[in-house]
């Protein structure tokens, strides 16, 4: 069902310590002992994490939903591909419908209802082998043995997943940063902002207000072109604006963030009135009754994968909105420095 998008896309006492977050408390007292027993057996010794043939790079972050992961990933995945590597790509695959322990390939034909919609996009944005499992040490192996040219596996969220050995942690924040600071369910953490990382990313402004958290790397993230979904024109923002000047714009958003996304492209110049629906849902017909009937309606390009069983006629108001990420310039020196230490190859 959808709903007028709040700004966070969390719920308002997830951004401000009142009284629900005092009541439940305690409970985040028990989800903090609960992670750190478990930390503690793999530290110990007595749960064993799996090591991979090839260096893993955990991309990931420390709250509830999603904080820009994905076109993280899919840039860094670009950029280790130009650099003679051959990524391949693992992830849970949240919101698919046989979640059991089988590990699935994905390619940017599947249908996100079986594999997850951000594996999928990541499969169509990057080009690389994607493979999805509860359990990311086998969906790596899999993967591998299907692929073996890949030399360096990206882990799509999976931070909390200590089963599966890693070379290199990325945390990514945005705005929101750590809400009320509160672990779950008082807060939106479900990890001390203190854990160990080995480099924090994301606006420049937001990595100012923390102390710690590894090498610090601002990114930069605009809207690029538009494209109709059902005709593949494309339109920059400018042409965009013009062509609809005056007119009612929707736009949906179906993302860990969606107050983020109206944010952007009311700075852009497009006066949408945005409505947000569940992160991982498919779209539905009744997500769009909000809108003047006819209008130009803007989604986000992983709202685009979950979009394929509307009727034509809604399809042909979409517009899918690209996003460009703008890595630092020594993100992928650094990367690809501690990835060659990792296979045991150190460079220079």
């Amino acid at each position: 069902m959808a709903q007028t998008a709040a700004p966070s896309g969390w719920p308002d006492w997830w951004l401000r310590r009142g009284a629900l977050s005092w009541l439940l408390l305690p409970l985040a007292w028990l989800f903090s002992a609960m992670s750190a027993a478990r930390r503690g057996c793999y530290r110990s010794g007595l749960c064993r994490a799996q090591r991979l043939p090839v260096p893993v790079v955990v991309v990931g972050n420390l709250t509830v939903g999603g904080a820009g992961k994905t076109p993280l990933i899919a840039a860094l995945a670009e950029g280790l591909r130009q650099a003679g590597w051959h990524p391949g790509i693992v992830s849970r695959g949240y919101g698919r419908n046989n979640a059991d322990d089988a590990t699935l390939a994905v390619t940017a034909s599947s249908d996100p209802v079986r594999c997850g919609d951000e594996p999928v996009l990541l499969a169509r944005l990057t080009g690389c082998p994607v493979q999805v499992g509860r359990n990311r040490a086998r969906a790596g192996r899999d993967l591998m043995a299907a692929h073996p040219q890949i030399d360096v596996l990206l882990s799509d969220d999976g931070l909390q997943h200590l089963a599966l050995a890693r070379d290199v942690e990325l945390v990514v924040v945005d705005q929101r940063l750590w809400g009320n600071g509160l672990l779950l369910p008082a807060g939106p953490l479900r990890e001390s902002p203190q854990r160990r990382r080995d480099a924090t990313l994301g606006p420049d402004a937001v990595l100012r207000q923390i102390v710690g958290g590894g090498r610090h790397m601002p990114l930069t993230r605009t809207l690029g072109p538009l494209r109709r979904l059902d005709s593949e024109e494309t339109l920059s923002l400018q042409q965009f604006a013009k062509r609809h000047a005056g007119s009612a714009l929707g736009a949906l958003a179906g993302i860990g963030h969606p107050g983020q996304f109206f944010a952007m492209l009311h700075a852009a110049g497009l006066p949408v009135q945005g409505v947000a629906v569940g992160d991982h849902q498919p779209l539905s017909e009744a997500d769009f009754a909000a809108f003047a009937a006819d209008s130009p309606v803007l989604i986000t390009e992983k709202d685009a994968i979950k979009s394929a069983h509307l009727p034509p006629a809604l399809r042909a108001r979409l517009w899918v909105v690209g996003l460009q990420l703008t890595l630092p310039a020594d993100l992928l020196p650094w990367l690809q420095h501690t990835l060659e230490n990792a296979r045991g190859h150190p460079t220079a």
